[in-house]
Order: structure tokens, then sequence, then C-alpha cells
């Protein structure tokens, strides 16, 4: 049976389980992961389309079905990371640490040098913690947060360039075309920021793994429960 909550002082005592991701956060995570899988494959096919097949033209749509799956998963991307926005405005406090980076606690840039020493093998325990680490919350605040948001913009900034002029996208976003120099380069920064992702991706899933299996405390286990646990 799972303990109730406590606060994030007792919480560095490696006792009692701590809830920290409400079951919206869990689930956009996990959509959100999708999301960016389906993006990836299929935002890599469109910059380097496939060869082509055989027959009839009109028999085959490849490529346009690619595109239509991409575009869904940006909406869902999308509206999930609205979401997920809002509910760091709404849920618990630690759903609020994808929103912004506390720079001005002096506990903060410190636990972040000791989670930095850590995974560079310089120290044998990483600093305690509840929700994200300083060192996760920044990087998911760069990738998750910042970087979202320009792939939300630039990739709706090229869905408006289909809709055509005075659709939807092209008023909310057909701006960035013209701002960041045309078509062309939205389309090389686009496709620039997905092997960001790409790489932040794989850093993310080492590191939740590593600390799972040489740290002192839950954590892959913790975004599918909700709960934080400590070991001895």
């Amino acid at each position: 049976m799972q303990s109730a909550p406590i606060s994030d002082a007792q919480a560095t005592t490696p006792r009692k389980a701590v809830y920290v991701f409400e079951a919206p956060v869990r689930i956009w995570h996990w959509v959100h992961a999708l999301s960016i899988v389906v993006l990836c494959a299929t935002g890599y096919l469109i910059a380097n389309p496939l060869p082509s097949i055989g027959g009839e033209a009109s028999e085959h749509f490849m490529m346009g079905n690619l595109r239509l799956i991409h575009f869904i998963a940006g909406y869902v991307f999308a509206i999930g990371f609205a979401v997920r926005l809002y509910w760091g405005l709404v849920g618990n406090k630690y759903s609020r640490e994808l929103l912004y980076l506390p720079v001005w606690r002096k506990a903060w840039w410190r636990d972040l040098w000791g989670e930095v020493l850590y995974y560079l093998f310089l120290r044998r325990e990483a600093p305690p913690s509840v929700a994200h680490n300083p060192l996760a919350q920044a990087a998911m605040w760069c990738f998750n947060t910042l970087l979202g948001l320009f792939l939300i913009f630039t990739g709706f900034a090229l869905y408006s360039e289909g809709l055509g002029l005075g659709s939807w996208a092209d008023t909310w976003f057909g701006w960035v075309i013209p701002l960041m120099g045309g078509s062309q380069s939205v389309r090389m920064y686009h496709l620039f920021s997905m092997w960001l992702i790409i790489a932040f991706a794989i850093i993310h899933t080492y590191m939740a793994i590593r600390a799972d299996i040489m740290g002192r405390q839950s954590s892959v286990s913790t975004i599918i429960s909700g709960w934080r646990t400590y070991r001895d």
C-alpha cells in the first residue's frame, strides 16, 4: 500500500514514497513520446523521399499518406503540448517544473553541478530530488518547452503553405516564413530541430534507465505510476 505524499524536505530522506506525476502529466508524457516517434519517422521520409514505385501513379499515394500521418501527429503533438502547459498552471507544484527554471536559487545551481558530476562518474551519488532534478529540469525546459514551441511554430508555418493564404494556419503562423528568411530556411531549421529532439530522447532514455539502476530513487516506474520511491 502506497504511503501518503510528503514534503520535499522529508523526501530527501529515502524512506517514503512521494506522489509526483499526476495522471494528466503521465498520459501526456507517453502521448508526447509516441507523437515524436511518428513525427521523426515520417519527417525523415518526407525530407528523404522513397524511390518511385512502378505502376500507375493513381494506385499509389505512399508519400501523401506519410504526409497525412505527419500532419495528424503534429496536431497531437501541439494539442498535447497546450494541455501540458495548462496543467502546469493548474496541477501540483511538480507539474510547473516544465514552465520555468529557478535560476535565482543557489541550491538549484549547486544541485545542477552535483548532477553533472554524477553523470560524469565523478560523484558516487546524485543530489536528492523529488520530481525532476535540476539537470533534467533544464534539459526538459530547453528541449521540451522551447524546442517544442519552435517545432510547433515552424511546423504549422510550413503546413500553412498547403492550406493557402488566408487559412487559419497562415494567419497564426505564416509570419514565421518571412521572419526566418523563406520557406527553405524554415524547412532546414525544422529538420535540424528533429535531430536535436532525437538526440535528447536518446540521452533522456539513457539517464532515466541509469538513474533506476544506479540511483537510490525510482525513475522509469515513476512516470508510469506517478510515485517516486526511495531505497536505502
